[in-house]
């Protein structure tokens, strides 16, 4: 979601979900390590210890991970309504459009 006009704390919140809470920290350990690569460390994690919602805060972008059941009680993005969607495109779906 782009907050920009929106949020002034971030631009982006990047929401996912998962099944389980396994689900949840898996997602949450690619996030860290695929963003510690690029030399980006969240400045604030909440909600690890039970896994039902981790957020990681990396300034710019607030990563929300939710077990499903979650995301569907908070609705998020039904929240946060008036900020637009964006599309996710990974680097694969890129090279493949671009042909």
């Amino acid at each position: 979601m782009d907050m920009r006009d929106v949020f002034i704390l971030t631009d982006y919140f990047v929401i996912c979900s998962g099944n389980t809470d396994r689900q949840v920290a898996s997602i949450q350990d690619a996030v860290e390590e695929t963003l510690r690569k690029l030399g980006a460390k969240p400045i604030r994690r909440e909600g690890e210890q039970h896994r039902r919602w981790v957020l990681l805060d990396y300034v710019d972008i607030v990563v929300h991970i939710f077990r499903q059941e979650e995301r569907e009680y908070y609705e998020i993005e039904r929240l946060w309504k008036d900020a637009p969607l964006v599309e996710w495109e990974d680097e694969e779906q890129k090279a493949t459009s671009s042909l």
